[in-house]
């Protein structure tokens, strides 16, 4: 059976498909936003204009605004994948930062690690491991390893 060519999956791609995507995140107050991101993640923002800050983490980019909006901090707003996340989060904690404990059905962590099973089997993981914590501004932030 021959296929249609106005269906393939490269003609349905947008130009969005081939362009790098960045995070937004709010933030009522820029100046505290900054002094979170660099004194507990040791992040320092390469760009900033009035009501903005851009930061860059192994080619990808993020920006924190000026915002009156509130996050609601309901869902991962960002993440971050890393290779070692006992390291990472050790490295975190000693900066102060909480990471959040989660017990509702299906969904539970212990010592802040949840385990999720059949996570990212694209990547050729069997699931991945994750962790939350907010930003200053209640951003719900998330870092995961995959479990291959």
């Amino acid at each position: 059976m021959g296929t249609n060519p106005g269906t393939s999956r490269e003609s349905r791609q947008s130009g969005l498909s081939r362009a790098r995507s960045a995070t937004r995140l709010p933030a009522q107050d820029l100046d505290r936003a900054r002094r979170f991101y660099a004194e507990k993640l040791g992040l320092e923002p390469v760009d900033e204009r009035p009501g903005g800050l851009l930061y860059r983490c192994g080619g990808t980019e993020f920006a924190v605004f000026r915002s009156t909006g509130v996050s609601p901090g309901t869902f991962t707003q960002m993440g971050w994948e890393v290779d070692d996340l006992e390291s990472v989060m050790s490295e975190l904690a000693q900066r102060g930062v909480v990471f959040e404990e989660v017990d509702a059905p299906g969904f539970r962590t212990s010592g802040g690690i949840s385990e999720i099973e059949g996570n990212y089997p694209s990547k050729g993981a069997r699931g991945e491991r994750g962790v939350w914590f907010r930003d200053s501004e209640g951003n719900l932030l998330g870092i995961g390893e995959l479990v291959v």
